[in-house]
């Protein structure tokens, strides 16, 4: 393999698994701030010891968040200096601004919601709380917007010829909302919450199935239930207004996660199937017209197909095909879940349904495989360009690094990672196996509530 696609590989590799830690990080941030809520709302002791045992598991994927993160920084200028002297106008102010709005107040609550607990008045710490909760969210944001900006650039200009041309900004906001910004954030969000709701029904099912735990189980199943439901649902109309703006402003991605290589009237959507390159064409289950119905809001009109556009100008349709088609069933399981989980609760009898507690516990993976194969579907979509019809992703590499130091350093990061990711994993089962401690009452002061 060349460096291009050494380079490829690494970066991939390595915002993959960062990105396995700031959903769960977002998603906790917004159950803590309702269970915490409930607890100032309602004085009922249990709130406040499920939003105790939440924060827990925040802390932990926070800090692996921040340490999973930084290593990205670093590769922009080691692996890919020519996309980051061509985007560094761009790029840099989104960056800066997440780190300066953002990341700056997540951290500067972040201990008092970690260790405040009856050392501040509920009040304030409950608004230590939001304020994570929203520099969480408002990171994620700015994050969103540097990325929608290389899938729809906007508000920017290019000088210079050659090696020495970059993008420059002309218009801020127009820069900030380009015009995939609003349903990328919205989508990433939701996956978010999903994630956050899915791993309190996972082990709120574990601690039933187990019959330990019991009170606070059921309470928290109640509110990821009810996050959950509501969450699956806003994701699906959060899909078709992303997939509309895909249709619109990245025609060839659309064409290739769908397998539409001709461009024709009543476009079919594909259930399940595979694309058979050398025939051009979906072999499954397809439903005739409803991709068109989906794109056009009318069964008859054509969506643009891979004819259109040339050969070199191709994502990597086989790809790009199955992990969109992996995040849709994904999120059909995560329905289904919810849904059965629901009727169980309503029934009163969701402590005896084995099946429907196994099927939740097994659940927290359908957001985190969502999660991945939609940034996958995204990212590989858009190839062969690094900046949508601007920059080839070839043409971003640095040119000084050489195929063995990317190598050296790739096989660096998976030894370093599979290492942190046994000791998340570890930890994360140790919490959850010791489940929500009572509190140890020392001289009026509950002593270290967080375990940490």
């Amino acid at each position: 393999m060349d460096v291009v696609m050494l380079s490829r590989i690494q970066f991939g590799f390595t915002i993959a698994f960062h990105y396995l830690f700031p959903p769960l990080s977002i998603g906790l941030s917004l159950m803590i701030v309702i269970m915490e809520g409930m607890f100032i709302r309602t004085k009922n002791e249990k709130y406040k010891k499920m939003a105790i045992f939440w924060t827990k598991i925040f802390a932990l994927s926070f800090a692996m968040g921040v340490a999973t993160g930084i290593v990205m920084v670093f590769a922009f200028g080691n692996n890919w200096a020519r996309y980051s002297k061509f985007v560094g106008d761009v790029f840099g102010s989104a960056l800066a601004a997440e780190g300066i709005f953002a990341f700056f107040l997540e951290a500067g609550f972040i201990g008092l919601m970690l260790f405040g607990w009856d050392k501040v008045s509920r009040g304030v710490h409950y608004m230590s709380s939001i304020l994570v909760a929203f520099g969480a969210h408002f990171s994620a944001t700015w994050i969103c917007v540097a990325n929608s900006w290389m899938q729809t650039p906007a508000g920017y200009k290019i000088i210079g010829e050659g090696e020495q041309s970059r993008a420059v900004i002309t218009h801020y906001w127009e820069m900030i909302f380009n015009p995939s910004t609003v349903d990328r954030i919205t989508h990433v969000l939701i996956g978010c919450w999903l994630t956050g709701a899915f791993i309190v029904l996972s082990v709120s099912a574990y601690y039933m199935l187990r019959k330990k735990h019991l009170d606070f189980a059921r309470s928290s199943m109640k509110v990821g239930l009810i996050v959950g439901g509501i969450t699956v649902i806003l994701q699906l109309f959060s899909a078709m207004s992303t997939a509309t703006g895909v249709a619109k402003y990245q025609p060839e991605k659309l064409a290739a996660i769908e397998g539409v290589f001709e461009t024709k009237p009543h476009t079919p959507f594909a259930i399940v199937g595979y694309p058979d390159m050398k025939k051009k064409e979906v072999i499954g289950l397809k439903v005739p017209s409803l991709l068109s119905l989906l794109v056009y809001n009318n069964p008859t009109p054509a969506v643009i197909g891979l004819d259109q556009f040339k050969r070199e100008d191709w994502p990597n349709v086989p790809l790009v095909f199955s992990t969109y088609h992996i995040m849709i069933g994904c999120w059909f399981l995560m329905f289904m879940a919810v849904l059965f989980g629901c009727i169980f609760w309503w029934k009163g009898t969701i402590q005896n349904a084995r099946g429907t507690l196994g099927f939740l516990v097994a659940s927290v993976f359908w957001p985190y495989i969502a999660n991945q194969t939609g940034w996958y579907t995204a990212e590989f979509g858009r190839q062969p360009w690094i900046v949508y019809r601007i920059m080839r992703t070839t043409q971003g590499v640095s040119r000084s690094i050489s195929t063995g130091q990317v190598l050296g350093s790739l096989i660096m990061f998976v030894t370093i990672y599979t290492l942190l990711f046994s000791l998340f994993i570890f930890l994360l089962n140790r919490k959850i196996q010791n489940g929500p401690e009572e509190e140890r009452e020392v001289d009026g002061v509950y002593s270290n509530p967080l375990g940490l």
